[in-house]
């Protein structure tokens, strides 16, 4: 069986590069992207099995790539993160089409739960 294939997409280098050393040793294979337009480039080069995207971006933002993936992919479930402590954004994103989301700072065991629960929903 392969490994489970995450694209973890955000602006915020170190978090991301931590996050996905983290979810290395846990089994995953994470990938990383730190744009919204990164992110579409690797999501149509070569699809995830499932998208943890960030919120808040410059440029395309995370309701942008939401959207866009949706349109080209609808199957990639896709969790948001939001780091503004307002859930807002996380209910939004759900009536967008993401899986769920999830406040920053985000717990590792937390997000591979919903991770392996979104996978297994689909």
């Amino acid at each position: 069986m392969s490994r489970l294939k995450v694209l973890l997409v955000d602006d915020e280098e170190e978090f991301v590069t931590t996050l996905s050393e983290r979810m290395a040793l846990k089994g995953v294979e994470p990938e990383t992207a730190f744009s919204g337009d990164d992110a579409l480039a690797r999501v149509a080069e070569r699809p995830p099995d499932i998208v943890v995207l960030d919120v808040v971006m410059p440029g395309l933002n995370g309701f942008d790539v939401l959207r866009e993936i949706k349109r080209i992919l609808p199957h990639i479930p896709v969790i948001l993160l939001t780091g503004r402590g307002s859930t807002r954004d996380g209910i939004e994103g759900m009536r967008q089409g993401a899986f769920d989301y999830l406040m920053k700072p985000v717990d590792i065991e937390d997000l591979l739960a919903k991770i392996n629960e979104a996978v297994n929903h689909t």
